[in-house]
């Protein structure tokens, strides 16, 4: 069996190995060291109170000593507010050194404020360095004489570092690129003039300052490809006399119902005069009674009406039958 002095030292050793257990682990030594290593001074309390802040010490010295390697000037406590603000500090010192490197003017709080609007401030840097290639799709133009245009173009932008806050990006850009190959075409006379000349819808477009209040700057437009479409012209013209065609017909057949109408109106007016007549027929015979019981009229004189009417009636027929022979008579010649 151990005896108690054993047991005692056992206790302590354990209590000695958790004790610097949680000092290493709360107190950063090792990185405090690297610092040192570096050249960088850092102060063992300012380690101690970033952990306190519940800032990770790692984010701000490692990026501190890569700085002070890269021969910036940047202090430990701009990276760890920065930090706190909720910004990449990795990234802002990359930044800075790619520009420090490219000799492009870039102050720590321009990077950080570029970085806490949300854009990449290495990537602004490395466009600044390498502008960037966009490609358009095929926008479509109509020139003058109706002949639908398609052109593709390739815009050379470069990062301008001092609009990145607030700037418009590249969709602004495109769109504006797009805006001006649809008015170049659209003010060009013939579509020819267009294809025997595609660098003057660059030429035209890149004259307008299209990247005004956008985060970039045009060095160039390019038109990549030039292809003709559809004779916009001659369809519209087709679908004017289309429906030209389709108002004519609608005024014809509302000519023709207005006829029908008409036409219909007159048979009716025609039967409602025909009954009056049998109507004043229908009374002729009462007359001819009144007139004889009133004595105004003698029978012979009833007779002499009867012979004039079967006269009528024969001369109408005799005509009917001529007429009908005349018919027959022309047939055969």
């Amino acid at each position: 069996m151990l005896g108690l002095g054993t047991i005692g030292l056992i206790i302590v050793a354990f209590l000695v190995i958790v004790a610097l257990s949680v000092f290493f682990t709360f107190v950063p030594v090792t990185l405090w060291i690297s610092a040192l290593a570096a050249g960088v001074k850092v102060s063992i309390f300012t380690l101690i109170g970033m952990r306190l802040r519940r800032v990770i010490p790692s984010r701000i010295v490692n990026p501190l000593i890569k700085a002070h390697k890269a021969g910036l000037e940047v202090g430990i406590n701009q990276l760890e507010s920065h930090y706190l603000a909720g910004g990449n500090v990795d990234r802002v010192v990359n930044a800075l050194i790619a520009a420090h490197r490219a000799n492009i003017p870039l102050t720590f709080e321009r990077a950080a404020a570029i970085d806490l609007a949300g854009r990449d401030v290495l990537e602004a840097v490395s466009m600044s360095v390498n502008p960037k290639v966009i490609e358009t799709p095929f926008i479509a133009g109509v020139a003058m004489n109706g002949i639908e245009v398609k052109a593709k173009s390739r815009i050379t932008v470069r990062a301008n570092i001092d609009r990145l806050v607030g700037g418009a990006g590249e969709e602004t850009i495109v769109a504006r690129v797009g805006e001006g190959i649809v008015s170049t075409i659209g003010s060009s006379k013939h579509h020819t003039v267009v294809l025997e000349n595609p660098d003057m819808i660059s030429q035209t477009v890149l004259s307008k300052g299209l990247d005004a209040g956008t985060a970039f700057e045009i060095l160039s437009i390019d038109i990549a490809d030039v292809d003709i479409g559809k004779n916009i012209g001659a369809e519209l013209q087709t679908e004017q006399a289309e429906a030209d065609k389709n108002i004519a017909q609608a005024k014809a057949e509302e000519r023709r119902a207005m006829a029908v109408a008409s036409e219909q109106e007159m048979r009716a007016k025609v039967g409602e005069m025909r009954a009056k007549v049998v109507e004043a027929e229908a009374e002729v015979p009462l007359a001819m009674a009144e007139a004889l019981r009133s004595g105004n009229i003698g029978i012979m004189d009833y007779v002499n009406y009867k012979n004039i009417q079967a006269d009528t009636s024969m001369r109408e027929t005799l005509g009917k039958m001529g007429k009908e022979q005349d018919k027959r008579t022309d047939g055969k010649k």
